[in-house]
């Protein structure tokens, strides 16, 4: 039997303890290899460790990682327990690195974010907090962290919750929050339950991460979504070179210089052979001849499997089209309004032009207007800012090109988020997710 597989993110301030606690959990579940910790012992005797291993230091992967004591780039670690399987985002805390944070936050389930329990709830805490509802990661557990440093204090504990808990009842539904009392150091309620703190009756934080709900779409609960990324018209054998192909095997599997499958992965939902399907932007309609896969063709596809599909008609579809069913059609628009977190040190302002990268389609944006931006403290909403700075967050107005095919971020987070591109360095510079088409 597989087990089932959850996506989680740890984020927080600088210094909350992001790094140990996930080197915590990683060894106190028996999850390091021996030459990892003879690796980790020799990286924490030349920082001048006292013989004690350094835990933070089996995910800051990178030299200046450790040599800075600081988390720089999102550091991946999969592990696994007999009751569910693991992949963790460790993002960094230090506020010019939350674009980083948005990137290993994008694809989870849950996140935790940690408090540093002398310091309470801090501004990049509420930041990496709001973020994650935004990305509409649907659970979120707050670790208040280095409690041995506040003697364990119930009283301590209650106060950072009661803080954090006003804080959160501004995020709206779109997050359960639990509270974890913990010490990273001193492996406290990481993997197994403190002595030190028994007026603590919750789960660990390894039992609440093996025991939450982990939603998963079904494949018939969201409309279907495949966004075109490669048009496959496999070459024609020669006599001269009898294994031409597109397969550097030389298999045609059956096909012929007629043959025409448009390949990607299924974003959302589930096709079968068979169904009637509309092409987007173009409008074209057709039917499911095949649906063709490396191991053979299929009767149906669920998200998110890669595949190529076979259509009955001749249509002309290219690369960034979209192909779902004609009666559960996206928007389709060149303009549209979204949330974005700007990753940039030079500001957004009404007027940029920028490369938007949407599923598989990219196009040049203007932005026609930016319509407020969000106070992490308050989450209140000020209108009509003059721009957006580094690690801002707010609603904008964008103009494309090319009209795209999106739903709204809250009801698909595949074909409603988006990312920015400086036209002149070829940096991303702002991640989107769409709050609905204008006039919608």
């Amino acid at each position: 039997m597989t087990l089932d597989l959850l996506r989680f993110t740890t984020a927080g301030s600088v210094d909350d303890g992001k790094s140990t606690l996930i080197g915590r959990l990683l060894y106190d579940s028996k999850q390091v290899f021996d030459d990892q910790l003879e690796h980790v012992a020799q990286a924490s005797e030349r920082r001048g460790g006292s013989g004690a291993l350094d835990l933070a230091l089996l995910t800051d992967g990178l030299r200046a990682e450790r040599e800075q004591g600081i988390t720089i780039d999102v550091a991946y670690r999969y592990f696994a327990t007999p009751k569910r399987r693991f992949i963790i985002a460790d993002c960094p805390g230090h506020q010019q690195y939350t674009r980083n944070m948005v990137t290993g936050a994008s694809t989870a389930d849950l996140a935790v974010i940690l408090l540093d329990a002398r310091k309470g709830v801090l501004e990049q805490s509420k930041r990496h907090a709001f973020i994650s509802a935004l990305l509409g990661i649907p659970h979120m557990v707050v670790a208040v962290n280095k409690m041995d440093l506040v003697e364990y204090s119930q009283e301590r504990f209650d106060e950072l919750v009661v803080e954090f808990a006003e804080f959160a009842a501004k995020l709206g539904e779109r997050a359960d929050v639990a509270y974890i009392p913990m010490s990273a150091l001193e492996g406290d309620d990481v993997v197994d339950r403190s002595a030190q703190m028994p007026w603590y009756e919750g789960p660990t934080l390894l039992e609440l991460l093996e025991s939450v709900e982990v939603a998963y779409d079904h494949p018939y609960d969201r409309p279907a979504r495949f966004p075109v990324q490669w048009v496959v018209r496999p070459a024609i054998a020669t006599a001269a070179n009898p294994t031409s192909s597109t397969d550097p095997s030389g298999d045609h599997r059956g096909h012929d210089g007629d043959y025409r499958g448009y390949a990607g992965q299924l974003a959302s939902g589930a096709l079968r052979r068979g169904d009637e399907v509309v092409v987007l932007p173009g409008g074209g309609r057709t039917r499911i001849r095949a649906i063709d896969t490396y191991d053979g063709e299929l009767e149906e596809a669920v998200a998110p499997m890669s595949l190529t599909l076979r259509l009955e008609d001749e249509l002309d579809v290219s690369r960034g089209e979209l192909i779902c069913r004609a009666e559960q059609a996206p928007a389709v628009a060149r303009e549209l309004e979204a949330d974005v977190c700007w990753l940039n040190e030079r500001p957004l302002r009404a007027g940029g032009r920028y490369v938007i990268k949407h599923t598989t389609r990219s196009a040049s944006a203007v932005v026609d207007e930016l319509r407020d931006r969000v106070d992490v403290h308050t989450l209140e909403r000020a209108g009509a800012p003059a721009q957006l700075d580094l690690n801002d967050i707010g609603r904008v107005r964008l103009r494309t090109s090319a009209p795209l095919s999106f739903d709204a971020y809250g009801e698909n987070r595949r074909t409603g988020s988006f990312i920015l591109i400086d036209e002149a360095s070829n940096e991303t510079v702002g991640a989107g997710m769409v709050a609905a088409a204008p006039g919608a």
